[in-house]
C-alpha cells in the first residue's frame, strides 16, 4: 500500500505537494526565527512564546498530514483552523502598519482577504475530486 499516494489530479497533487512544502517550511522557520514571528503577536494574546511554538509545531504536523492520505482531510481542516486562529495576527500587522515599516502597507491589507483564499486552496486541496480511489477518498 502506497502511504503517500497523491491524487490523480496533477492539479490536485501539485497543490498538495506545494502546501506541504510551505506549511512545513513555515513551522520549521518558528523554531529557526522565532523573533520575527513574536514581533507580529497582538499584545492581548498571552504566552507569546508558548503560541509561537504551538502554531509551529501545528504548521509542520500538518504540513506532513497533507500529504498522507488518511490523514489528509483532517489535517486539512487542522491547517484551515489554524490559518483562522493566526488571522488576529495579520490584523494586528494591518492595524499597527508603522510597526512593521519594512512590509509595505497595502501588502499588509491585501495578505488579509488572501488568507480566506488559502483557506479555500487548502479545502479544496484534501477533498477527494469525483471518482476518486478509496486511499484519495480518506
Amino acid at each position: 500500500m502506497n502511504h503517500l499516494a497523491l491524487p490523480r489530479s496533477r492539479l490536485r497533487a501539485g497543490s498538495l505537494l506545494f502546501l506541504s512544502a510551505s506549511f512545513v517550511a513555515a513551522g520549521v522557520n518558528h523554531f529557526l526565527d522565532p523573533d520575527v514571528y513574536l514581533a507580529i503577536m497582538p499584545p492581548y494574546l498571552p504566552a507569546h512564546t508558548l503560541l509561537v511554538a504551538l502554531s509551529g509545531a501545528l504548521e509542520v504536523a500538518g504540513g506532513v498530514g497533507l500529504i498522507i492520505p488518511r490523514l489528509r482531510r483532517r489535517a486539512g481542516w487542522m491547517v484551515s483552523l489554524l490559518l483562522l486562529a493566526v488571522f488576529p495576527a495579520n490584523v494586528h500587522m494591518a492595524v499597527n502598519a508603522e510597526e512593521f515599516a519594512t512590509i509595505p502597507s497595502w501588502a499588509l491589507w491585501v495578505r488579509l482577504p488572501l488568507q480566506f483564499v488559502l483557506i479555500v486552496w487548502v479545502v479544496w486541496s484534501t477533498h477527494a475530486e469525483a471518482g476518486a480511489s478509496p486511499a484519495e477518498r480518506r
